[in-house]
């Protein structure tokens, strides 16, 4: 028997397929990174250098980065601590006031503005509402592309509607809606820009006219109350409520102040024109503008022009179409009065204007005043009252207190408040 022959070490088998890797020979492994640079590579020479220059861009970069944050982090505290500028929701810029074209109806018909001074007991909440909603019209101007919407008051049964100017900004046509829906075509009386009062009138009769009471006779805590129809249609005849958080406040509003009333009642763009309501069911004020800002949520602070003072000022449109100058005194006194003798009261002058009516008259610096044209003065509201049913022209009497003695005087007024 043949003896098998194993392969031998080495042979190959037929259709056996060998592959061999024979591993390279030791040698340096080097991983490089190079940063590709326009132009040519600077020479091997020159990398001592260059790496001095990275040393002194990183430093210089450093140096750039703390300037930064240093001017980011002052410029953000002083915009935490700079007095911030408010801005004003409801007024358009005055010197951007545009021309209303809406067809107009004649002045000097004969219609007044009445203001009452007294009232009677304090209704509710919904008494209220009752009373004042059907005398609140949404009022809508057509612009040019698109429709301002803001809120009115009739006080006028024959039609006669109390609104803001800058409401009707633009306007070239104007309706009303009543309480009821339905809708009228409504005409400009006139208007006054800067004191953002204007007046409409629809053809209409038998309205039921809101009543005026004086705005004078609020104090800081009384509710009041608002009806309009804040941000548009959808939402008329909303009531809220608040109270005068204060009186008299002088606000500077695109380039001039206006003197007003302030309220935490809940206004927004749509309210401009509305009523402020005391608690007696009487329309103290027209609402005007609402403070907002761009740095914080600022809330419960709304302003209303005076009945007070926008009786003369909406009598003025009605009569002439525009605002007739109100006189000067050319005094100034101290706001609260004092009490000379039992049941007299007076406010001290504390300053005469050379040339002014009080001068002309013989009024001096420490008189007080006891009354103006009849009437008895006790604060400078009720001097203020005075003269705002005044024109230039007029003579007025006043009496004077002087060293224990009285005094009357007449004050030709000659001329207006600047």
């Amino acid at each position: 028997m043949e003896e098998e022959r194993r392969p031998a070490e080495g042979d190959r088998l037929p259709g056996e397929v060998i592959e061999r890797y024979k591993q390279p020979e030791p040698g340096e492994v080097v991983e490089r990174y190079v940063r590709p640079l326009p132009g040519r590579a600077a020479p091997a020479r020159r990398r001592k250098r260059r790496r001095r220059h990275r040393r002194r861009g990183l430093w210089a970069a450093i140096v750039c980065l703390t300037v930064i944050l240093g001017v980011t982090a002052g410029t953000w505290l002083w915009t935490l601590l700079r007095p911030e500028q408010p801005e004003w929701d409801g007024v358009e810029s005055q010197g951007e006031t545009q021309e209303i074209t809406i067809p107009t109806y004649p002045t000097g018909e004969g219609a007044r503005l009445e203001i009452v001074s007294d009232h009677g007991e304090t209704l509710t909440v919904q008494e209220i509402y009752r009373r004042v909603n059907p005398s609140v019209v949404t009022v809508m101007a057509q612009l040019d592309g698109k429709m301002s919407v803001g809120t009115g008051v009739i006080f006028r049964p024959d039609g006669y509607i109390l609104t803001n100017h800058h409401v009707l900004e633009g306007g070239r046509d104007c309706a009303i809606a009543l309480d009821s829906g339905q809708t009228y075509e409504a005409k400009y009386v006139a208007g006054d820009a800067y004191n953002d009062l204007a007046i409409l009138k629809v053809d209409l009769t038998g309205l039921s006219a809101a009543v005026f009471g004086d705005s004078d006779r609020l104090t800081v805590g009384d509710s009041v109350y608002a009806i309009g129809n804040p941000l548009g249609v959808e939402l008329r005849g909303t009531l809220t409520d608040g109270i005068v958080s204060a009186i008299n406040r002088d606000v500077w509003v695109d380039g001039r102040t206006m003197n007003l009333i302030q309220t935490n009642a809940a206004l927004n763009s749509g309210n401009s024109g509305g009523p402020l309501i005391n608690q007696y069911g009487q329309v103290v004020g027209i609402n005007t503008i609402k403070m907002s800002s761009d740095y914080s949520n600022v809330e419960g602070l709304g302003f209303a022009i005076p009945s007070a003072s926008m009786q003369r000022l909406v009598n003025d449109l009605l009569t002439y179409g525009e605002v007739q100058p109100e006189p000067s005194f050319g005094v100034m006194v101290n706001q609260l009065g004092t009490l000379l003798e039992e049941d007299l009261w007076g406010i001290q002058v504390v300053d005469v204007t050379p040339g002014s009516a009080a001068d002309r008259a013989g009024i001096q610096e420490g008189d007080f005043v006891l009354s103006a044209a009849g009437t008895p003065v006790d604060s400078s509201q009720a001097l203020l009252r005075v003269r705002r049913g005044l024109y230039v022209g007029d003579q007025v009497t006043m009496e004077i207190w002087r060293d224990g003695e009285r005094l009357e005087v007449t004050l030709t007024l000659t001329d207006a408040v600047e």
